[in-house]
């Protein structure tokens, strides 16, 4: 699966999903988009999941229609979330197109 990460979104994670390729925003230049044109550039780039910590997102943005599958990180400290690797993973693995879904950390 394609997996690009939003800012926020702990790097070191990127361990955990060998199988997957994954991007940073950052990596792609993308820091500056916002949201929606975040979007749209990633499912025009073939991406099929955005990892993030932004938790007002669903309230931001009309998800609707979308392709990509969103997964919201509810905890942002690498510290914190590392505890919790295996259940974000899980939640990866099991998305489906166009999902929205939170993990909770703890």
């Amino acid at each position: 699966m394609k997996i690009l990460f939003d800012q926020g979104v702990p790097v070191p994670l990127r361990r955990h999903l060998l199988a997957h390729q994954v991007d940073t925003a950052y990596e792609r230049g993308w820091s500056k988009l916002r949201n929606g044109a975040l979007f749209d550039r990633a499912e025009a780039e073939g991406y099929e999941l955005m990892v993030t910590t932004d938790q007002n997102l669903r309230h931001q943005q009309d998800l609707d229609g979308r392709k990509l599958a969103i997964v919201v990180l509810l905890a942002a400290s690498w510290p914190h979330l590392r505890q919790y690797a295996d259940e974000v993973c899980a939640a990866i693995e099991q998305v489906e197109a166009g999902a929205y879904v939170e993990v909770e950390a703890g």
